[in-house]
């Protein structure tokens, strides 16, 4: 719970969607469809959202038009599938900071998580795509299920935990876990490794809530890698997007919030217990670092919807390197096409597998960190 102190003697509720946000315009509307969505839920509440980055509105944008509107206790959703360093830290920071200098009530809920709802979702995406594919024995198809990826094991390894959920759900024949950044394995050297298994077709499936520079990506390299083993049918399905399962969760976020059923799972937090591999960083202080990059989408004037990748400098090729940059958005690319030199140093805690042969290597820049 974040707290401030409200002198008004009646409660009056309202909600904030807190979004990682987007340079894709595309996926600033999905998020905005989905607010008013959750919003249609919970008639008689104020609703509003904010992003953390690139986009407007901001968090603290969506804090004042909650205030505006007599407010004062916020309910906040972080509009994350897992905990990871922007529901553990970058959120809570803005959350606290705002909260301390106006004396807003902010209560915080937890993330989305692994539940029979959100695997529904992922589950009806999956069978929208082999319902319109031709007929083949489930257990000749392999599913890959794309994570963001993040420097926290725990968020990384629930990916993995959604994997198996649907592959035992569905009866495919294998299933293996990729991720679009920071981690391992990245989604070309990974589908690379899984088309060695000889299955005949390969779902590749985005486990993200929106659309946007990395689902992009994610295509773009399930194509190249489709293009040099045609004898193999790969299959693209969509993202979670605002799937009533996913709205039914925020919802449930909403709910536990009410009634103070709201603890988080700590088991495997870095930050709480010494996870193998991870012990340096226990007891790490909670700070945002994306105070340089709020609204920075505004400026950007190269592409309108769907983001082309205009802004990625030339000699960015191969796909750790992509990944890395489109990851960690505020990296050189904006410096040279926004016109704007952001100079800052990350306080990101350094990760330990950025150098592995099948992720981003590209991350032992200092510039560069989780996203």
């Amino acid at each position: 719970m974040i707290s401030g102190h409200s002198d008004q003697a009646e409660e009056r509720l309202g909600v904030l969607i807190c979004g990682h946000g987007s340079r894709n315009r595309l996926a600033v509307e999905e998020f905005a469809q989905l607010a008013k969505a959750l919003s249609s839920r919970l008639p008689g509440i104020p609703v509003e959202y904010g992003y953390l980055e690139f986009a407007r509105p901001i968090l603290r944008d969506g804090l004042d038009r909650l205030r505006d509107q007599n407010v004062n206790r916020v309910l906040a959703i972080p509009a994350m599938l897992f905990a990871a360093g922007h529901a553990k830290n970058d959120i809570p920071a803005v959350l606290n900071t705002y909260s301390k200098e106006t004396g807003l009530t902010i209560d915080y809920a937890r993330e989305l998580g692994v539940n029979h709802l959100m695997i529904g979702a992922a589950g009806a995406r999956i069978q929208e795509v082999i319902e319109s594919s031709s007929p083949l024995p489930m257990s000749e198809s392999l599913l890959v299920v794309v994570g963001r990826g993040s420097s926290d094991p725990d968020a990384n390894s629930n990916v993995s935990k959604i994997t198996r959920m649907l592959v035992e759900g569905f009866g495919f024949g294998w299933g293996e876990t990729v991720y679009s950044g920071v981690t391992f394995p990245l989604v070309d050297p990974g589908l690379r490794h899984v088309v060695r298994l000889g299955f005949k077709r390969i779902i590749v499936f985005p486990y993200f809530l929106f659309s946007g520079v990395l689902v992009s990506r994610i295509r773009e390299h399930t194509r190249r890698v489709a293009a040099d083993f045609p004898d193999i049918e790969f299959l693209e399905a969509g993202y979670l997007g605002d799937h009533s399962f996913v709205i039914d969760t925020f919802k449930d976020r909403f709910d536990e919030l009410i009634e103070g059923d709201n603890a988080m799972n700590c088991s495997l937090c870095k930050y709480r217990d010494p996870v193998l591999g991870f012990e340096s960083e226990v007891g790490l202080v909670q700070e945002s670092h994306h105070h340089h990059v709020e609204g920075l989408m505004e400026s950007c004037k190269l592409c309108e919807s769907e983001c082309n990748g205009l802004c990625q400098p030339p000699a960015v090729s191969s796909e750790s390197s992509v990944s890395a940059s489109h990851q960690h958005d505020h990296s050189h690319d904006h410096q040279h096409q926004h016109g704007a030199a952001h100079e800052h140093s990350h306080g990101h805690h350094p990760y330990p597998h950025a150098n592995h042969p099948l992720g981003p290597d590209s991350l032992k820049s200092p510039d560069l960190g989780e996203s």
